[in-house]
């Protein structure tokens, strides 16, 4: 498929999963396989995508004041320490195993976001105190977890970081703020990860990398106009789901 094409559908996923606090590899990665690019590819693709998406989105969350810098470090911290240990691991695990396991993934983060009753109001932040030691513990334990796994699939880890940041008493908008700051991180970090490999395509890089920037800047500024974002949660839970059975199907 053309790399424009390509370029046009990574933006419009890139508005989407902006305004979700993810960064869109999700389905990156699949997307990329199912257009015939070798998976080893695909994953540091997938993360430079997912950086720059949630980078995008970053700014416009950092200048609305959106995000808990508090809550983020120990995320941050983790999973950049974590992000490289699974990049390195990719090469010894073999595509079946990781398609299994991102089915597995698509298929729970569908499930996040179907059933996900996050606040929607964000007069921040409940009884939660952002020094409390049991926040800290969760966030180097599950940061350093999603860091593995973001570089080991490809993935930024925000449909995991969202549910425990609501689950923490933060409201929807602003555990998806805070999580595309975490995720840029543990994206870029699994990137670093994967370029002693080889495994880059340059031009669909560069075309991709532009069309995931503009549309992170587009779902970012719409999900602060408190566009409910319910319906589309609802939505993409069903094309994930639809992803995933595909990816299974393909497997057996």
């Amino acid at each position: 498929m053309d790399v424009i094409v390509i370029a046009v559908i990574i933006f419009f996923l890139a508005v989407i999963f902006s305004m979700l606090g993810l960064g869109g590899s999700l389905v990156y990665v699949p997307l990329f396989y199912w257009l015939g690019i070798d998976m080893l590819i695909a994953i540091p693709t997938a993360l430079l995508l997912n950086g720059i998406t949630t980078s995008s989105a970053a700014i416009t969350y950092y200048r609305k004041k959106m995000i808990n810098f508090h809550v983020a470090a120990p995320f941050v911290i983790a999973s950049i320490i974590g992000a490289p240990i699974g990049a390195y691991f990719t090469k010894f695990v073999p595509i079946e195993i990781l398609l299994w396991i991102l089915s597995a993934v698509l298929v729970f983060a569908g499930v996040r976001m179907l059933f996900s009753g996050g606040k929607n109001t964000e007069s921040e932040i409940s009884s939660i105190s952002t020094d409390n030691r049991k926040s800290l513990t969760i966030g180097i334990f599950l940061g350093f977890v999603i860091g593995i796994i973001a570089g080991l699939l490809g993935i930024g880890g925000g449909v995991f970081i969202v549910p425990v940041l609501i689950a923490l008493g933060y409201g929807a908008k602003r555990a998806s703020a805070t999580s595309a700051f975490i995720v840029l991180f543990s994206s870029f970090s699994g990137l670093f990860g994967h370029l002693t490999t080889g495994h880059l395509d340059t031009n669909l890089m560069i075309y991709t990398a532009i069309a995931a920037f503009i549309g992170g800047q587009v779902g970012s500024h719409l999900m602060h106009s408190k566009m409910k974002s319910e319906t589309i949660k609802q939505m993409f839970a069903v094309v994930l789901w639809i992803m995933a059975i595909k990816l299974v199907y393909g497997l057996m």
